[in-house]
């Protein structure tokens, strides 16, 4: 096996926040205005820096650069093609706060959209393109990091979104045309970045096109040749990289190989199809295939005699072949070393970002020098992993069990229940997660605070957080969730068959990271998990408090999950659970019950032939999880940062009587597919961007209320922030939930 200068193995990215949150917290503390633009930098470089050192003593062959962001690398490629809207560049502000303003949003112009990055819970800064917008290229920052790590002996390759991907990405600015048909501009952006790269003596550069995984028009296909012909044929560039992840490529991978590109990265583990494909594509002389073998998207040890026999498939069809993860190891924490109390047998099987760099690095050996260097497999699970009493209930389950009655009939019995105005308003769930209560809880964890003081810590946040709601004037309440730590781990570390981690941090989206439990065995309730948070707070008050539970497929989408049986059992045994909790918050009187599912679009897979399978289970999922209780209790969903019109039929069979929906960032489009349905229950569509800290005037929530009330009528209609509060602080939580109040109060009496 040769390999031209690429290397036997390499990663397609690496986590970029650093192994104790070093990135979250220098960028937080500069928002915060407590380290300058030159502090942050000196944080940044030493990140960047232990990652290729790191890399380079693992003895990875080919070491990316340019995979590191302050917030995300989207944004970031935005910036280096000089996408950067004229709202933002007109604020005259710096480089870098002009990049936090694209991010975050400033007072005077809201943020760019946010969306998941395809099926990940990564989320991505939608590009926003212009008629006017003039693309041009900034190598900069790539030139930058490639140098800083030449300044340490480490030659490494830079990667940028691919220019197709890009675009297809995007969205047009207000009036503006179809940002693709701008790829050949587009383009000659790219080719510019390359001479500024091949100038500097970059050897090689990886282009990420994941767009091309999911169904591609052949317009859209034939387009991505003509770019890597462009690209491939200039006289001045790096050897080109094109790096696909997953999912299969299918028409797009004979296209992409009919263009002078050196290499070629394909997903073997999301899209195994991807090897027939490329045996039928026949003999690739000259060409370097990048074989995805390591599961870059998930935490489990990788089968390497198996990854092994794949990857020698692939030897006998190409001159050149190269092992590396299956996407960038951004999705997985960083290191299984800083993990003390996880049970050996569960240990044994895990691998995070490390350690998965070794396993691609031992396989491209293996596939060099053979398999004999190879360990074990791993023996049998666990039997007590496994429970039979819930798979029993599974199995006595009909269908009547997934169905609730009539909704009209449900809000009859709802509303005379509840007495709820026109235009109720409401929040999310959470509300700021302040330092002091970080602090109890870390308190607690320590020994030096015990349960009776945790619980009464927490209660005076309930108390606070009831008594602010209703000075506020909001209808239906909260309790604020300040004994969660995140909607999904807490949930985890209450389970049967999950398993926390102490550092197992991964990024969600700017300084934003979450530590996904890992699903290993059956799931099991073993007792109730909010009933008594919940009962407290209702207690307090006699407007109704929300029951907040989080849905079987966001909890499996956040959560590290099992391979070893079909996504759609755990889901079940999840929502067995679940309506296990709903069912003793309403025996404990709770009127309304929230079970989130903003990961519902989030897990559709890429391909529209496997949409129906997917759609099927997680629908009767929620509906296992929500059918158990009357038609008297009402039944929230929300769902947040997604396409949702490629799932609005879906969202509809959910059932929910309500369904709160992220509109504020993508401007209530999700109001035409609600309307072209005939939606009939009700819904609360955001009026307040909460990633944002720019605080709305009573004005514009004003606007966004009547704008959803000609789609909806008001009857219908709830007012309500996009998302949870929990990462706000609360002099703009109480200044914009006065405002929300008031503009729902305009509009109801007008």
């Amino acid at each position: 096996m040769t390999t031209t200068g690429f290397g036997q193995s390499t990663v397609l990215g690496y986590p970029r926040i650093g192994s104790n949150r070093e990135l979250k917290h220098a960028v937080e503390a500069y928002w915060g205005g407590r380290i300058d633009a030159a502090a942050l930098e000196r944080t940044a470089a030493a990140l960047r820096t232990d990652v290729w050192r790191t890399l380079r003593d693992a003895r990875l062959d080919a070491i990316p650069s340019n995979t590191f962001s302050y917030y995300d690398h989207v944004l970031d490629t935005a910036v280096a093609v000089g996408a950067i809207p004229d709202r933002f560049a007109r604020l005259g502000l710096s480089e870098l706060d002009t990049y936090f303003a694209m991010a975050r949003g400033a007072q005077a112009q809201p943020a760019l959209e946010l969306t998941k990055w395809f099926d990940t819970n990564y989320h991505y800064l939608v590009p926003e393109i212009a008629d006017e917008t003039v693309f041009r290229a900034r190598p900069e920052q790539a030139l930058r990091e490639f140098a800083q790590a030449a300044a340490l002996g480490i030659t490494t390759r830079p990667v940028l979104v691919g220019p197709a991907t890009f675009l297809l990405l995007a969205k047009p600015a207000e009036a503006a045309g179809n940002p693709f048909d701008r790829l050949g501009e587009l383009t000659d952006a790219y080719a510019g970045i390359l001479g500024a790269l091949a100038d500097a003596g970059v050897p090689w550069v990886q282009l990420d096109e994941p767009a091309y995984v999911a169904d591609r028009t052949p317009a859209e296909i034939d387009a991505l040749r003509a770019v890597y012909h462009r690209l491939g044929g200039l006289d001045r560039r790096p050897r080109i990289f094109v790096a696909t992840y997953f999912g299969e490529l299918g028409d797009a991978l004979p296209a992409l190989l009919d263009t002078p590109v050196e290499a070629l990265g394909l997903d073997l583990v999301a899209g195994p199809g991807n090897l027939a494909r490329l045996a039928a594509a026949g003999p690739l002389r000259g060409r370097t295939i990048v074989a995805g073998l390591v599961d870059g998207h998930n935490v489990w040890r990788t089968d390497l005699r198996a990854a092994v026999a794949v990857g020698a498939t692939l030897t006998g069809l190409a001159d050149n072949v190269s092992v590396s993860s299956s996407c960038s190891l951004l999705h997985v924490p960083v290191d299984l070393a800083a993990e003390t109390s996880l049970a050996p047998a569960l240990r044994e099987r895990l691998a995070f970002a490390r350690q998965k760099v070794d396993e691609v690095v031992l396989l491209g050996r293996a596939l060099r020098d053979g398999v004999a260097a190879l360990p074990a497999p791993l023996p049998a699970p666990p039997a007590h992993w496994r429970d039979t009493s819930v798979r029993a209930r599974l199995d006595a389950l009909h269908p009547a069990q997934l169905r609730r009655g009539d909704y009209a009939e449900r809000a009859r019995a709802q509303q005379a229940r509840l007495h709820l105005p026109a235009l109720p308003t409401t929040t999310i769930g959470s509300f700021p997660q302040t330092d002091d209560l970080r602090k109890a809880r870390a308190a607690r964890r320590a020994g030096t605070l015990d349960d009776a003081g945790y619980t009464e810590r927490m209660r005076a946040e309930v108390a606070h957080v009831i008594r602010l709601q209703e000075d506020l004037g909001l209808d239906v309440l909260v309790h604020g969730e300040p004994e969660r730590n995140d909607m999904v781990q807490y949930f985890g570390e209450q389970l049967g068959g999950f398993a926390a981690t102490e550092q197992g941090w991964v990024q969600s989206y700017g300084s934003r990271c979450v530590r996904p439990p890992i699903i290993h065995g059956d799931v099991t309730r073993e007792h109730p998990m909010t009933v008594e948070w919940s009962t407290y707070a209702q207690s307090l008050t006699n407007r109704p408090v929300k029951g907040m539970l989080t849905g079987p497929v966001t909890i499996l989408a956040w959560s590290f999950v099992r391979t070893d049986q079909p996504l759609a059992d755990t889901a079940n045994q999840v929502a067995l659970a679940l309506r296990d909790e709903c069912r003793d918050l309403e025996a404990a009187g709770i009127r309304i019950i929230q079970v989130d599912e903003p990961a519902l679009r989030e897990t559709l897979p890429l391909r529209t032939a496997d949409q129906k399978a997917y759609l099927d289970w997680a629908i009767g999922a929620f509906r296992l999880a929500t059918s158990g209780v009357a038609d008297s209790t009402q039944i929230h969903t929300h769902l947040c940062y997604s396409e949702f019109g490629e799932i609005i039929t879906a969202i509809d069979a959910l059932d929910a009587d309500v369904t709160s929906i992220e509109a504020s960032r993508s401007k209530m489009e999700v109001l035409d597919d609600l309307r072209a349905i005939g939606y009939g229950r009700g819904v609360g569509p955001g009026v307040w961007d909460i990633h944002s800290p720019r605080v709305p005037s009573q004005d514009e929530v004003v606007e966004a209320v009547r704008r959803a009330v000609a789609a909806v009528p008001a009857r219908r209609l709830w007012v309500n922030p996009d998302c949870g509060l929990k990462t706000r602080g609360y002099t703009e939580v109480e200044a914009s939930l006065k405002h929300l109040v008031a503009a729902a109060a305009e509009v109801r009496g007008s």
